[in-house]
């Protein structure tokens, strides 16, 4: 079966990163998910195009920076007019708080063969044309440590404005669920993801309800550290072509921790 894309610098500041001030809520649309509280996921940006003169939500992506994004690979062409929303909670309505930026400079990991999607290097970034102001409503994400791995059914939440059923529509309230880890022994076994699971992925979910879909491509997976800490571990890079939450296909995510080089040096670079 063919794999279906879904569409750590950090400047200081009072607010620090991956502490929420409007915690998240402990429940398990992304799809089968809930409505998350709103900006209870601060660094959650919706990366959109311009489409007939509308503004059109096409991915995630997580704001590590005040004027970086990081997002996935297959989110970006270089074709297309984008802009990113910080602050955002329901895409159809002005809220308080949330700002559209235009992108200054869009860096795509050299490596990433959009042919190719399960050869991994599935990670992007948006530099800003401007810092955003950090708020209750738009705040950083934190990075895990190089090299860092999950355990088997870690807790973890996926988050994003995706499809809330396969082929379904998209969503208008960012959605949550909560989406165990998988650890790489798993989710590599054969009637799992097999061969197509790199070391530089991790997975989340595979119950069969749960799961990523279109429109989730880019954004977080969400896990807390032992100190309290929103981390994000993954971005989300491809689902099943049986289904967005087919079982023993959990979501795949590009496993932040496998990039920490890159991303540091990208910035730095830029």
């Amino acid at each position: 079966m063919l794999p279906i894309v879904l569409a750590s610098i950090l400047f200081a500041s009072a607010y620090g990163c991956g502490n929420p001030p409007i915690e998240p809520a402990n429940t398990p649309r992304v799809v089968n998910g809930v409505d998350a509280r709103p900006n209870s996921w601060p660094w959650q940006i919706s990366l959109q195009y311009l489409r007939d003169g509308e503004w059109r939500h096409t991915c995630g992506g997580s704001l590590i920076a005040t004027n970086w994004v990081m997002t996935a690979a297959h989110c970006i062409n270089t074709k297309l007019t984008y802009r990113v929303f910080v602050g955002k909670h329901n895409l159809l309505v002005d809220e308080p708080g949330s700002q559209a930026i235009t992108p200054e400079q869009l860096i795509v990991h050299e490596k990433w063969n959009p042919i190719f999607v399960a050869l991994g290097n599935d990670v992007a970034l948006i530099k800003l044309s401007e810092h955003v102001t950090l708020s209750d409503k738009v705040q950083l994400a934190c990075m895990p440590a190089p090299g860092t791995l999950l355990p088997n059914n870690y807790p973890c939440y996926i988050t994003g404005w995706g499809r809330l059923y396969t082929n379904g529509p998209i969503a208008d309230n960012l959605q949550q669920a909560l989406m165990p880890a998988v650890d790489h022994a798993t989710c590599s076994q054969p009637d799992w993801w097999g061969v197509a699971l790199r070391t530089s992925m991790v997975c989340a979910g595979g119950d069969g309800i749960v799961g990523g879909c279109n429109g989730d491509s880019g954004g977080p997976l969400n896990c807390k550290n032992a100190n309290g800490i929103w981390e994000v571990h993954g971005i989300a890079s491809f689902v099943s072509g049986l289904g967005c939450n087919y079982e023993k296909k959990p979501t795949v995510f590009t496993r932040v921790s496998a990039f920490n080089d890159w991303i540091n040096q990208a910035m730095m670079n830029n």
